[in-house]
């Protein structure tokens, strides 16, 4: 298991594979793991301040594809839940007027999404300008999602939302001199020499 993580981390090392490495980064810090892309992409530009650029273009394009991939997860499981329902109704059609007979309807509160996501419905696609929010970002993507927002409005809105975020925060690390940088870690160096 040790010599597997240790090929992976080798194979993934930003000097050797550079963009690549952002890209994937970027992408499953969006989907699978909540982990945050902005230090690889720091450290990447980091070392090759030439190509921050491309490294900002890249690392956003692997974030919205995350993002485009949350909200189709989102789009599935609604329609999932909806195939659910109609299923479950059509077994207990055969049973249902015995048991109106003998219990009346009693009335539903109102469904969740009338009820919590108006706001979002009211925003649209806008909405996803919040999707780099850590921590929010990715669940606000697979809502719009849900709730059926307009695929390629919903990505666009994601695509600027997440290219602001790299902008301001990598510009805004390498702001700060290395000594900062030096000072942070400086106690890691301690521990092991």
């Amino acid at each position: 298991m040790e010599t597997w993580i240790d090929w992976f981390l080798a194979t993934l090392a930003l000097p050797n594979v550079g963009l690549p490495a952002i890209f994937i980064v970027s992408f499953v810090s969006a989907t699978l793991l909540p982990l945050g892309s902005e230090p690889a992409v720091f450290a990447y530009i980091k070392l090759n301040p030439d190509m921050f650029w491309p490294a900002i273009l890249v690392a956003t394009a692997g974030n919205t594809l995350g993002g485009a991939v949350d909200w189709w997860i989102g789009y599935a499981a609604k329609l999932a839940l909806v195939r659910f329902h109609l299923a479950r109704r059509r077994r207990q059609h055969d049973t249902e007027h015995l048991q109106h007979i003998r219990h009346p309807r009693r009335h539903r509160a109102p469904p969740l999404d009338k009820k919590y996501f108006r706001w979002m419905r009211r925003i649209g696609p806008a909405s996803l300008l919040a999707s780099w929010v850590p921590g929010i970002g990715d669940p606000l993507c697979t809502l719009a999602g849900w709730l059926r927002l307009s695929f390629l409005p919903s990505v666009a809105y994601m695509a600027i939302g997440k290219f602001l975020r790299y902008l301001v925060m990598t510009t805004a690390l390498l702001t700060l001199p290395d000594r900062f940088w030096h000072g942070i870690f400086g106690w890691i160096k301690n521990l092991f020499v």
